[in-house]
Parts: C-alpha cells; sequence; structure tokens
C-alpha cells in the first residue's frame, strides 16, 4: 500500500494505543524491544520509543516488571478502568441516543487548591461535559453514572453537586448548545480527520474484500503489515473524538456536523484492517502468528 497517511501523532500516543490493543491483559506485559518495532514500523526510532515509555512510567501509565529475566512494561492498575470505560467510547458503532434530560455538574474548589480545579475541569469535558458558566458544567443525564465513579476515583468528587433536570427554554436548543460545547473546533477537527481518510472504508474493501475473516486467512506478511502502519495512527487520532464529541441528539447539533461520516470512516476501517494489524501484532510479540480473527 502506497497512500500511507500520517496523522499527527507522537510516540506517546501511539504506545498507549498499543497498549490498550495488544498489552492489557495479564501476563501482556511488552519489553522495549517489541515496541521498538512496532513503531519502527510506524516510522518512529528506537531514541524517541525509549524516552516515551520513560515518560509514560513517570506519569504512572506503564510500570516495570521482569518476567522470565527480561525487562518489560505493563499497564499500571489505577488506567486498566479507563481503557475498559474507553472501550464503550471509542469502539461504539453509535452512541447517539435520545436526550431525556440534563445533569448539571456545581462545584466550587478552594483557591488553595487550583490544581484540582483545573484537574475537574479536565475531567468533565473529558466525559463530554460543557461549561454553561464558570463552575457550572451541563451534560445529557447518561453520562451521571459514569461522572461520579470517575470523579471519585480521582478523588473529586467531594468538589462537584450533581443536579438532574429539565431545560425550560422555548427557542431553538442549537445555538444555546453551540455556547456550551466548542463546536466549531471539534468540527474542524473531524474535517481534518476526513481529509486524512475519507473514502478509507472503500480503499479496505477494495484492497481485501469485504470478510475480515477471510482477509485474515488469505493474508500476507506484507498486508498485515501495512493494515499495521495504517489503523494504529488512525486509532490514535480517533480515539480523542469519543471524548470531545458531546454526543447529542442530531436536531442539537449543526446540520453539516461531520461527527456521524468519522464515525462512519473509522468503524468500517476497524472492521476489516483491525484483525490484520493484530495478527502483525502477535506476530511482533510471540514470534508466530496464529490466522484467527479476533
Amino acid at each position: 500500500m502506497t497512500d500511507m497517511p500520517a496523522p499527527p501523532v507522537r510516540h506517546q500516543q501511539l504506545i498507549v494505543t498499543i497498549y490498550g490493543l495488544y498489552g492489557r491483559s495479564s501476563g501482556d506485559a511488552l519489553p522495549v524491544s517489541v515496541l521498538i518495532s512496532m513503531l519502527g514500523d510506524l516510522g518512529y526510532d528506537a531514541p524517541g520509543v525509549r524516552s516515551s515509555v520513560s515518560r509514560l512510567k513517570a506519569k504512572g501509565v506503564l510500570k516495570s516488571v521482569r518476567q522470565d529475566g527480561v525487562a518489560k512494561y505493563e499497564l499500571s492498575d489505577t488506567v486498566l478502568d479507563v481503557f475498559r470505560e474507553g472501550d464503550r467510547r471509542i469502539f461504539a458503532a453509535d452512541r447517539s441516543a435520545q436526550l431525556e434530560s440534563w445533569v448539571l455538574a456545581v462545584f466550587s474548589v478552594p483557591e488553595s487548591m487550583r490544581n484540582r480545579r483545573h484537574q475537574l475541569r479536565s475531567e468533565l469535558s473529558g466525559l463530554g461535559f460543557g461549561s454553561v458558566a464558570s463552575g457550572v458544567w451541563i451534560a445529557p443525564a447518561q453520562v451521571l453514572d459514569q461522572a461520579r465513579e470517575r470523579l471519585a476515583s480521582r478523588g473529586l468528587i467531594q468538589f462537584v453537586d450533581f443536579f438532574r433536570g429539565d431545560y425550560l427554554f422555548e427557542g431553538p436548543m442549537r445555538p444555546k448548545v453551540a455556547e456550551w460545547w466548542d463546536l466549531k473546533a471539534i468540527d474542524d477537527q473531524f474535517a481534518e480527520f476526513l481529509d486524512l481518510y475519507e473514502g478509507a472504508g472503500d480503499l479496505w474493501a477494495a484492497l481485501v474484500g469485504d470478510d475480515p475473516e477471510a482477509a485474515l486467512a488469505n493474508s500476507t506478511a506484507q498486508l498485515r503489515r501495512d493494515a499495521f502502519r495504517y489503523y494504529i495512527p488512525m486509532l490514535t487520532l480517533w480515539r480523542r473524538f469519543p471524548y470531545r464529541d458531546p454526543n447529542l441528539p442530531s436536531q442539537y447539533l449543526p446540520k453539516d456536523w461531520r461527527g456521524p461520516a468519522v464515525r462512519e470512516t473509522f468503524q468500517a476501517v476497524h472492521r476489516l484492517a483491525a484483525p490484520l494489524a493484530a495478527a502483525h501484532a502477535h506476530e511482533l510479540i510471540h514470534g508466530s502468528i496464529d490466522l484467527v480473527a479476533p
């Protein structure tokens, strides 16, 4: 495959994606040599990989272990729940739902703990909340349980009060929603994704057919490597969006909102290329390959 998009992603982001896919189960610790091979396939050099692994360890994302005398890295226990939660957003075919009510998160953080205020804003934004006013954030009510769980695990729940209810407004909601979320910025990012990947689903269907299991069974080592090189950066770019998209019903969003097109494009490539990419990754990890679709 000659047309290999190059999205703006960094070493650390790619490594997190790789661990999210291939390094989450017990015994799935990866030696740096395997990470270097994987990132080498993606066009990155060994020093940058080693530096990124060190940074991820310092951040508490990775921890070092020793298995059979070999130094390896695995995901820290503290981030495993985040990965499991992320699966529901990242790989869902469609996250849209009817909006029955809203939830308000009202918070107040002492000035002496301003760093916690910044962390709280980041967590709420990542959960899909929009900002109504200083210390007042809004989201569809279905995220309430997830928000409570996430903020409790981060030690932030004591700063927040939640309220659920209807918004009593007689005019159109689209202008209000555009005040609470920066929809233009999100849609601009969608446009950048489509500039790289629009038509990618058709490209992969033309390349391997429409049956993922048959494509894997008939694949060559080069095709599996190409799938890895294509899919990992694409997933790394895509996985940000489910945390930025407010996941609102279409009647609240701009008429030309690109969110559905972006999700459809990712899902089409994920369906066909992910099994091939996984086969290549497992070959690098284990030195052999079992061509069975996951």
